[in-house]
């Protein structure tokens, strides 16, 4: 289905029907801000560790 033919079938869903695709819509939108947040946080603990394993091989982490 093109987003011509979901535009043109809008007006006919129920008021219901529109706010389901309202949540499923931001839903979708929520996940995906929540996984570039993990990836974000993946890369930040990695650094933090590499940090980390640098100052002990210089002596510097006690």
């Amino acid at each position: 289905m093109s987003l011509a033919e979901i535009l043109d079938e809008l007006p006919r869903l129920t008021h219901e029907e529109r706010r389901l695709l309202c949540r499923r819509a931001l839903a979708l939108e929520e996940a995906e801000d929540v996984a570039v947040l993990e990836h974000t946080a993946a890369e930040g603990f990695a650094l933090l560790d590499r940090m980390e394993a640098k100052d002990n091989a210089r002596g510097k982490g006690k």
